[in-house]
C-alpha cells in the first residue's frame, strides 16, 4: 500500500513540475528553466542529504556499471521533453503519453533484465493492461479532436 502511496506521489508531483516548469520556461527558456530545475534540485538534495544522510560521495566511485550514474544527464533530458510536450499538448494529454511511455518501456527493460533489473516473464494480462492504456490514449485523443 505505501508502493502505491508513493507512486501516487510521484505522479501528482511531476505533474504539478511539469506545470510550473512550462510556466518559467515562457518567461525564460527551454534550458535556463531546466538549469533552474536542476539548481534547485541539487540544493534541495544537499540540503538533505547534509541533514539527514552524510553518507559518502566517494562511495559512487567504487560502483559499477558506472553507466547508471548518468541519471542526472537523463534527468536533464526528462525536465526538457516533459517542458516541451507539456507546452505543446497541454499537461493532460502529455502526462497521458508519458505514462503510456512509461509503462511500455518499463515493461521491455523487466521483459529483457536490462540494467540490472531482474528477468519478467512475459504476461499476457500485462500486454492486456498495456493494450487497454493504449486504447486510452486513442480515446483521449479522439475526443479532443472531436
Amino acid at each position: 500500500m505505501m508502493g502505491i502511496l508513493i507512486a501516487v506521489m510521484s505522479g501528482v508531483l511531476m505533474s504539478v513540475q511539469g506545470v510550473f516548469n512550462t510556466n518559467v520556461t515562457e518567461h525564460s527558456s527551454l534550458w535556463v528553466a531546466n538549469t533552474w530545475v536542476q539548481m534547485t534540485a541539487l540544493a534541495v538534495c544537499l540540503a538533505v542529504w547534509g541533514a539527514v544522510d552524510r553518507s559518502s560521495f566517494a562511495l559512487l566511485f567504487d560502483f559499477r556499471p558506472k553507466y547508471v550514474l548518468l541519471g542526472g544527464v537523463i534527468g536533464a533530458f526528462i525536465t526538457m521533453t516533459v517542458v516541451k510536450s507539456m507546452d505543446l499538448m497541454g499537461p493532460a494529454q502529455a502526462v497521458l503519453f508519458i505514462v503510456v511511455a512509461q509503462m511500455i518501456s518499463a515493461y521491455l527493460i523487466e521483459l529483457a533484465g536490462l540494467f540490472g533489473t531482474e528477468k519478467a516473464d512475459w504476461s499476457v494480462q500485462k500486454l492486456i493492461g498495456m493494450a487497454a492504456a493504449i486504447v486510452g490514449v486513442i480515446i483521449f485523443q479522439w475526443e479532443r479532436s472531436a
